[in-house]
């Protein structure tokens, strides 16, 4: 279980998370970064992109 602070992100699930589990990417808007994690292991690793590299991941997935 995860406890967030006002220094902590505030984590938003992806719309396109179903509600049984399986994919489900969570993400959080930081001063100059995005954050994203696997919202199953909310301790493990979180990938730090830039807004133009977010806005670049974005833009592919929507074309995949």
């Amino acid at each position: 279980m995860t406890t967030e602070t006002a220094d902590a992100p505030h984590w938003i699930k992806s719309s396109h998370s179903g509600a049984e589990g399986g994919d489900c990417l969570e993400v959080a808007a930081q001063p100059g970064a995005v954050l994203v994690r696997d919202s199953k292991n909310p301790s493990g690793p979180v990938l730090s992109l830039t807004p133009d590299g977010w806005a670049a991941f974005v833009a592919d997935a929507a074309t995949s």
